[in-house]
């Protein structure tokens, strides 16, 4: 009589801790392009605030360049992860991300216009949140359009 195991099938490109080469290159493309979208963002804030952006908001609160930073690297990494669950769901990840990331992108752009801050910060708030889609979306695209092998 043959000794008969269940046979597992497994991904021929994956590693052996289970991450495909894909997602290795998706996760090391955004976490680069992260940091660079975090540096541009806060040298953006710390230009704009050199230029007259006083960055008040809320009856006076100032957002700080570290605020600037800290927001521009938590939903940089969102992206990333947005990026890796549609390069395992989705036939097609690359269109879907440019989608959603642009549609995301958009909806971002209405708060600093109710914050009710002068026209210099508001103008600077809405500058901010295109700086990081405009590194983030086009680097984590390319990743995601590149097939292995």
């Amino acid at each position: 009589m043959r000794n008969m195991e269940a046979a597992v099938v497994t991904d021929p490109g994956a590693d052996r801790t289970g991450h495909s080469p894909r997602l290795r290159r998706l996760v090391g493309t955004g976490f680069t392009a992260a940091l660079a979208a975090t540096a541009a963002t806060t040298l953006a804030a710390a230009l704009a605030r050199a230029a007259g952006a006083d960055f008040e908001v809320h009856g006076g609160e100032t957002v700080p360049l570290s605020g600037v930073a800290v927001v521009t690297g938590f939903f940089s990494a969102v992206g990333v992860v947005m990026a890796a669950a549609l390069l395992r769901l989705s036939a097609r990840p690359a269109r879907r991300f440019v989608w959603t990331a642009l549609s995301l992108t958009a909806v971002s752009l209405i708060p600093p216009l109710l914050l009710g801050a002068s026209a210099a910060t508001t103008t600077a708030l809405v500058g901010l949140h295109l700086v990081p889609a405009a590194v983030m979306i086009p680097a984590l695209t390319r990743s995601l359009g590149t097939r292995a092998g």
